[in-house]
């Protein structure tokens, strides 16, 4: 009789302390270089004066970093990538890659940065048989590359957990980006995430800062990160010891950079990124990591509004990519979904409420302080989440603005209504709310 209470102590005891070990938070991280050869002749996304012409040179590398999350045998990937965006077909050419590892359009969020010195994304769509110049020809070698790339660094992530502690810091940050439509306004909000492991060594750090990073222009031909790629670099050297440091895009469809200093395109992002990397640093320094064990996520397809051409299409938009009334039918059915996946992770006292496009800052803003209300007290937007479905505005911006921003919106006036509403009911559920 005392042998069989032995037994089932030890049971006990094992049973307990594996439970206690699932019930932690873990996390892994890897990194890729996604830069293709140059010999590929590829071009570079975000203007269509480029004409297709291939990159020239390579000015600095980019790169795609995941950070993978596990708790109760449930996990969770949030990769970064120095990307201009991507279309629908990465994320689910992806999956069917590895699938059979347990990952799905669920638990896994794509943010490119929206660099407009990487690769053009229509380069990367293979519904795109367009053969347009000016917005970019698809290339099925580049899309191959970059998927080899990417099933190589998740595969490389989602292996040897560790136990991890979490911490958010936020702080306002006046005069470094500005509402280039000239309305009022601005996100200011940078948001900073550290990942510990549980002897206080950094793991990962998750910076969130909102601005377009077009200091890179349509005649400069040479690949480039832009300025979060010096974002990164210098942190990572700031920190140290091996830590992972990723960039994530806001709300940034109307958010444009400030630099006011001399310089041409290549030193004006080496500069403004270290900028942005001195404040995450001081920010950085005053998180106090924690067992925060909060961890979920949350996932829906949505239908799409019926797609049509903004009014104004044709004189900002469709005259830079060389479009008539024609054409713009058919690379809307071609290329423009009819539904699109929404995704928002919780990683302790933060959610990331993913938006698939270019979404303005007021839109992303509401998001945020409805958002807020929960147990989670920081919010930020994960911008261009999985695929670029469009600009996403305000009804009032969609219907009385002018621009770039208002004419490249392919769902009319109550797309950026309908998104926004989405994302927070898809959210909601993971904040914590009572």
């Amino acid at each position: 009789m005392k042998n069989c209470f032995l037994v089932i102590g030890a049971l006990c005891f094992f049973v307990f302390h594996a439970d206690a070990h699932n019930s932690q938070l873990k996390a892994s991280v890897a990194s890729v270089d996604i830069t293709p050869p140059i010999e590929m002749k590829y071009t570079l996304g975000g203007y269509g004066e480029r004409m297709n012409k291939p990159a020239e040179a390579i000015h600095d590398r980019i790169w795609a970093k995941a950070l993978v999350l596990e708790k109760d045998n449930r996990k969770y990937a949030i990769i970064t990538l120095d990307l201009l965006g991507l279309p629908a077909n990465v994320k689910q050419d992806l999956l069917k890659r590895i699938s059979s590892l347990g990952w799905n359009a669920d638990n896994m969020m794509l943010l490119p940065s929206h660099s407009h010195g990487s690769l053009e994304m229509s380069a990367l769509n293979s519904k795109n048989l367009l053969g347009s110049p000016q917005i970019g020809i698809f290339q099925p070698e580049l899309l191959d590359f970059l998927l080899n790339k990417l099933e190589a660094l998740v595969i490389a992530a989602d292996q040897n957990y560790q136990p991890v502690k979490i911490g958010t810091a936020s702080k306002t940050i006046d005069g470094l980006n500005r509402n280039r439509r000239k309305d009022p306004e601005v996100d200011k909000e940078m948001i900073v995430t550290r990942v510990d492991l549980e002897n206080g060594k950094p793991l990962a750090v998750l910076v969130n800062w909102t601005a377009h990073p077009t200091f890179i222009g349509g005649k400069d031909m040479l690949v480039s990160a832009e300025w979060p790629g010096y974002l990164q670099t210098e942190l990572q050297n700031r920190i140290g010891n091996g830590v992972t440091v990723m960039y994530y895009n806001g709300s940034e469809g109307d958010q444009s950079p400030i630099l006011n200093e001399p310089g041409d395109a290549y030193k004006n992002i080496e500069v403004y990124g270290q900028k942005i990397a001195g404040i995450a640093f001081e920010e950085f320094k005053g998180i106090k990591t924690k067992n925060n064990k909060a961890f979920d996520y949350s996932y829906r397809v949505i239908k799409l509004p019926a797609r049509v051409a903004h009014p104004s299409f044709m004189k900002t938009g469709g005259s830079e990519y060389g479009l008539n009334e024609g054409t713009v039918k058919v690379i809307l059915e071609m290329m423009c979904p009819t539904e699109v996946g929404i995704g928002a992770v919780r990683i302790g006292d933060l959610i990331i409420a993913g938006v698939p496009g270019e979404m303005t800052a007021v839109l992303g803003m509401k998001i945020k302080s409805s958002l807020e209300k929960g147990s989670a007290d920081k919010v930020a937007i994960g911008g261009l989440a999985n695929e670029w479905i469009s600009y996403i505005l305000s009804r009032n911006q969609y219907e009385h603005g002018e621009g770039y921003e208002s004419s490249v919106s392919f769902y009319g006036a109550g797309l950026g209504d309908l998104i926004s509403d989405e994302v927070i009911k898809t959210a909601l559920p993971i904040t914590g709310t009572k």
